[in-house]
């Protein structure tokens, strides 16, 4: 076929992660929110998920029940987790005290990546190494990450109350954890 020219893999790869950063269209071209609430009677439970930090340090989700998790999954390859990564550590150092923990969940293979991202982005809060996701399959269907950034929001009784499919501002944070901690946890 003469005259046709193939995309160059870098190129193409690098067209699909923009893709998949931008903001989702509807058919009609109207924006999709980013954000999906769950309504407590349907809240499904967060997985078991546990690890080593990018430190080498013992983390797991399950340490932070009855605070509410802001569960970030990001890569440092992902412009969009650079950009939203100071602002969660903004989060985390405004609302611990009222029972916020920021929990990031890095995705690379290689942790030395992990790590060089922590410390240029002075990230206040832990993160678990998850090489290839294989941690983080265990979230129900529905719940599992298409594209980076993405966060869940966990109340306080270890239930996923929200998910957030694109970058996220302290602001947004903010506003859709205010209603979390509002909830009181289940008597155990």
């Amino acid at each position: 076929m003469r005259g046709r020219r193939r995309i160059p893999l870098p190129l193409l790869a690098l067209l699909l992660v923009l893709a998949a950063c931008a903001p989702r269209q509807e058919a009609g071209g109207s924006a999709v929110s980013p954000l999906t609430r769950v309504p407590v009677a349907e809240r499904k439970a967060a997985p078991g998920l546990s690890g080593s930090s990018l430190d080498g340090a013992p983390v797991s989700l399950a340490e932070y029940r009855g605070k509410v998790v802001v569960l970030n999954v990001w890569a440092s390859w992902c412009g969009p987790c650079r950009a939203e990564a100071p602002e969660l550590s903004k989060v985390q150092r405004e609302l611990a005290a009222k029972g916020v923990q920021v929990l990031g969940v890095d995705t690379e293979a290689r942790r030395d990546s992990g790590r060089a991202f922590q410390r240029e982005h002075g990230l206040v809060y832990p993160s678990l190494h998850d090489p290839g996701s294989r941690k983080l399959v265990r979230f129900p269907k529905g719940y599992l990450p298409q594209a980076l950034p993405y966060t869940l929001f966990i109340d306080r009784d270890g239930r996923i109350a929200a998910k957030y499919l694109s970058q996220l501002t302290g602001a947004e944070v903010r506003a859709i954890v205010r209603p979390l901690l509002a909830e009181k946890a289940a008597k155990t």
